[in-house]
């Protein structure tokens, strides 16, 4: 019988858990002699589940009722769909989740992620449930690798009701990986397509004679860009301690520092050469619109937190979760843009000529944010209905400031730049001279408070939550323009916000489930229209419909969901001043149909599979012109398919065979509608892994992960407007090994025999499903 480690790289063998400590011990799986020492183990027998404690928080409701049980749209990715995929972001990683349309800045725009759900821009993750700081209208965001990810949740629809402002869309929240009670110790080691070499460790355990468990985490990765003279670095660490207080109270304290010297470049291309025909020649892929001269990107991340978890009682708990982030980001780079969009002789690029006219431009970034979410839950009944009470209060904060520069240069080849002969080593530095520079301090506080009672009556479902925000604002500006006198603005915003949200699920049998929901959600607002009207925030509904299938074994589910979501007080564009003013009369309107499921047809061979059908007018604005468009990266048809299947006979026993192809539909290139589409796409992704335990008995421990990424080399693209195009990603792999312990089985039993062992009930995951056990997890 064949092992299959669906999380190896966070593991708790929990079947090899003992009732009780004597001298000799036996089982079916082995024998430990009067020292306490195991004659033979057979480790196939074991399957293996990870550990996230009683700190983990459901993203959708932050209590622990399942995925399938909660009256709203939810994707979770697995951590080994994240080691199959062979994903390097969370950008990368959202690829085949329903509703979403990722890398909207292409392949090799890699400093930050940016992606959209149900139609609407996302701008910020949250980790562990807490917010990552974006500096609003820049640049500087933390982004979580892969290396330290458990698993991500998304969370369909707006969620203000727990979280405050968001976007009606929805929101991505990265679970990091914890430390775990048995020891394991995972090396990696990398290399593949543009130069790539990756090594990283992954080491958890506990700290013998403690009630300590830690685990560290450690990463360095280079890369070529995608793009021609770029490259991508990246250096982090992330250590993180459990500490037992007692068995009320459990204290985990976690750290996460990240360098990343290099991170490619931030340049588009125009549409003429990609996908429209040009006859002066086409670009590809690699093609650099920056200057070997003007190349920068580097960013410096450190991250703080804590989670302190109290039970009062078997019902009661209080949970406080904070976090401490700083940041840093310097860019030198280069853009082109188009003043009249409709007006090709007003753009910065001579579709006779292939000439791109370039901005020269810097930043220099820097952020500090403290998030704190305290939580106060219990269950209790009132006759057959139990209830599961939330109540909490957070706050958030965020000070950043970051000046920018535009230069303008005396060497006229830089603006006579071609992108069918492209030449990126033209700039001379002593030819520069500042053009124009504007500074900015932001602060921001949000104060929170909100309450959520989830109800079960029989095979009834009832969720119903409230909240109440209060957001403050400063925004101080100053302008220097050459030739003019500088200018200071000061902006101050203070608003208020209720949301609330309520839904409903019921278990009709067989493992189906419908529900229905209504939620709202908010986001702040700065500043004041030509009046000196302060703007109000910006608003969202949804109502939400579908059915969830589960059956029995839990190993194999369905869900399928329709949605209507409306924003309103949209802030849209001032027509007569695009750069500098901004009106608020907008409305948008997103609605559609999501389908996804997962399927275990055998013990061996799983299918997944997803589609979404989405249907996204502008409503209302301003410019009567867009009144009726679609807005850009939304496909009104996406779908993709994903299926694993393992071999464990014969000669090809302990290999895995993964591969799935992911469709985008034809989005608007801009927002005005009169500039065509960007084609749809379809891209085959492959990943094969191996055992090689199953090779040779001296490889035991080792495993092998060869993903290839857009197998069929297939040409895809991203538009804000015919000017700015950005390619997808091209073909390319990765070879992965990584060396496991072969101790970490045989350990964990041992421990179990020779120390006393206590019950607690914590969060578990398989490979299929979520549950609450209580699990007898040894103490050394």
């Amino acid at each position: 019988m064949r092992r299959i480690t669906f999380l190896q790289q966070a593991t708790l063998s929990l079947g090899i858990v003992v009732s009780q400590a004597t001298p000799v011990f036996s089982d079916e799986y082995g024998e430990y002699d009067e020292f306490g020492e195991y004659t033979s183990l057979d480790e196939s027998v074991f399957d293996t589940v990870t550990v996230f404690g009683k700190s983990y928080r459901n993203t959708a409701t932050k209590t622990s009722l399942k995925p399938e049980e909660t009256p709203q749209g939810i994707t979770v990715i697995d951590g080994e769909t994240l080691t199959q995929q062979g994903v390097k972001s969370l950008n990368q990683a959202l690829r085949y989740v329903p509703g979403m349309v990722t890398e909207t800045k292409g392949a090799a725009v890699t400093m930050y992620d940016n992606f959209y759900a149900r139609g609407f821009q996302i701008r910020q993750a949250y980790y562990d449930g807490l917010q990552l700081p974006y500096l609003i209208g820049w640049n500087l965001q933390p982004q979580i690798d892969p290396i330290a990810i458990q698993q991500i949740e998304i969370f369909k629809g707006p969620t203000s009701v727990l979280y405050g402002a968001m976007p009606p869309g929805g929101m991505v929240n990265i679970i990091g990986k914890a430390p775990q009670p048995d020891q394991l110790s995972v090396l990696s080691l990398s290399m593949g397509s543009r130069n790539l070499m990756e090594a990283s460790i992954d080491s958890s355990g506990p700290v013998e004679f403690t009630d300590l468990t830690y685990r560290i985490i450690a990463l360095g990765r280079k890369q070529n860009s995608q793009v021609d003279n770029a490259k991508e670095e990246r250096f982090l660490i992330a250590p993180s301690l459990n500490w037992q207080v007692s068995d009320s109270t459990e204290l985990s304290i976690n750290l996460y520092y990240q360098s990343d010297p290099s991170m490619g470049v931030n340049s588009s291309l125009p549409a003429s050469g990609m996908f429209i025909d040009n006859p002066l020649g086409s670009v590809t892929p690699s093609t650099s619109a920056g200057d070997l001269h003007w190349s920068q990107f580097e960013r410096k991340i450190m991250m703080a937190g804590y989670k302190i978890n109290h039970e009062f009682s078997d019902d009661w708990s209080f949970l406080q979760n904070a976090r401490y982030v700083q940041g840093e980001l310097a860019q030198k780079n280069t853009y082109h843009t188009c003043a009249e969009p409709d007006n090709p002789a007003n753009c910065f690029f001579n579709y006779t000529t292939g000439s791109l006219l370039r901005n020269l431009y810097s930043t220099d970034e820097e952020s500090t944010g403290f998030t704190v979410d305290n939580q106060f839950s219990g269950e209790f009944s009132l006759g057959p209905i139990d209830n599961n009470l939330l109540f909490g209060i957070d706050f958030q904060y965020l000070s950043g400031k970051a000046d920018y520069k535009e230069f303008i240069t005396l060497n006229l080849p830089f603006y006579t730049f071609n992108i069918f002969n492209p030449n990126n080593d033209v700039l001379e530095d002593k030819l520069m001279f500042d053009l124009y520079s504007r500074s900015e301090e932001i602060t921001g506080k949000q104060y929170g408070v909100y309450i959520q009672d989830q109800i079960r009556a029989g095979d009834l479902v009832l969720l119903a939550g409230g909240r109440y925000d209060i957001y403050e604002g400063n925004l101080e500006r100053d302008l220097n323009v050459a030739l003019s006198p500088p200018t200071q603005e000061t902006i101050e915003t203070k608003q208020d916000a209720f949301s609330y949200r309520v839904g409903a699920l019921y278990e009709l049998g067989l493992g189906i489930a419908p529900y229905v929901s209504y939620a709202t959600g908010f986001e702040p607002t700065e500043g004041s229209d030509v009046d000196g009207k302060e703007f109000v925030p910006e608003t969202s509904e949804q109502w939400e419909a579908g059915v969830k299938i589960q059956s029995d074994d839990e190993k194999s589910g369905a869900s399928v969901s329709a949605y209507h979501i409306t924003k309103s007080n949209a802030m849209v564009t001032d027509p007569t001043d695009f750069r500098n003013k901004r009106l608020q009369v907008g409305e948008i309107v997103s609605q559609g149909v999501e389908f996804q499921t997962r399927w275990a047809l055998t013990d061996s061979f799983t299918f997944g599979a997803s589609y979404t059908l989405s249907d996204m007018k502008v409503t209302k604005d301003s410019d009567v012109q867009l009144e009726g468009t679609t807005p850009i990266y939304v496909p009104e048809h996406a779908g993709n398919i994903w299926s694993t299947y393992y071999i464990d006979w014969g000669l090809l026993s302990g290999t895995r065979i993964s591969g799935g192809a992911r469709y985008v539909g034809e989005m608007q290139m801009d927002v005005r509608n009169t500039q065509g589409k960007v084609p749809a796409y379809t891209i085959v992704d492959l990943s094969l892994g191996y055992d090689l335990g199953e090779f040779s008995d001296h490889l035991s421990g080792a495993t092998a992960n060869v993903a290839v990424t857009n197998a069929l080399d297939e040409e895809s693209y991203t538009c804000y407007d015919k000017t700015n195009c950005w390619f997808g990603a091209e073909r390319s792999f990765e070879v992965k090994v990584d060396y496991e312990s072969e101790e970490s089985m045989k350990k964990a039993l041992r421990d179990c025999q020779r120390y006393p062992c206590r019950s607690n009930e914590v969060m578990i995951q398989t490979h299929w499903q979520w549950q609450t056990e209580n699990v007898n997890v040894s103490t050394c």
